[in-house]
């Protein structure tokens, strides 16, 4: 399975979300990898702290606009269990590349007026990549939201208007994040983290979509929805 983590914003937490779906996969006992398509390098870096601290992480390797030619991604992908491709902001090239080989697109997206606005242009590549791959999923996941705000608590409403199907499971804005982030590991490692839970049960919900896919032969708008809310 191969979700690609996209957005023409920087700063909702892409790679940080990437990261720690792969932690949860890979902790799982599964095989899992990470992909670096940012020329920021953060998944990359990531991975050589986790080594440092001799923490024990999915495998990461570094991929641009070509992952989606015979004999690129295809060619690891196919070793794993759950793949994870990580976006650059803006790079509409390796987005579209990355669309041309993914399962889900996933739009993590802030709760902010400008973060809601950015995915116009999210939405109008995933167009175009379904008039290629009818069978791709599109769906939003609400990150760095802060509930006790105005903005926070209308998040929601706001970004069901996109179009797209937005998932029940919220990353709220946590320092635990970035800490995991600095150190070479992921949060699910805190079982009774509030992080933790958020990010397991956002892995239980992609999981659903997996289910529904095995049982319906193909990915549909109408299966995302049903299985998030399952």
């Amino acid at each position: 399975m191969i979700v690609t983590l996209m957005g023409q914003k920087g700063g909702v937490g892409k790679s940080t979300t990437a990261i720690c779906l792969a932690m949860a996969a890979h902790e799982r006992g599964l095989r899992t990898l990470l992909v670096d398509a940012d020329p920021q390098g953060t998944l990359q870096t990531w991975s050589e702290v986790a080594g440092e601290n001799g923490n024990s992480a999915p495998t990461v390797v570094t991929m641009d606009a070509s992952m989606h030619r015979p004999g690129q991604l295809d060619a690891h992908a196919k070793d794993y269990d759950w793949t994870f491709i990580d976006c650059p902001p803006r790079h509409g090239d390796v987005q579209r590349s990355a669309l041309m080989v993914t399962d889900i697109a996933l739009l993590p997206c802030g709760p902010t007026a400008s973060d809601v606005w950015a995915l116009s242009s999210s939405l109008e590549l995933i167009r175009s990549a379904r008039a290629l791959r009818e069978s791709l999923v599109a769906a939003v996941v609400i990150t760095r939201k802060q509930p006790r705000t105005a903005l926070g608590k209308e998040a929601r409403s706001v970004l069901e208007k996109s179009g797209l199907s937005v998932l029940s499971s919220e990353l709220l804005y946590r320092v635990a994040y970035q800490e995991a982030l600095a150190a070479g590991s992921g949060v699910t490692g805190r079982r009774r983290d509030a992080a933790a839970c958020e990010v397991q049960a956002l892995f239980q919900e992609l999981e659903k979509l997996v289910h529904a896919e095995e049982k319906s032969g193909c990915f549909t708008a109408q299966a995302v929805v049903a299985a998030a809310s399952a």
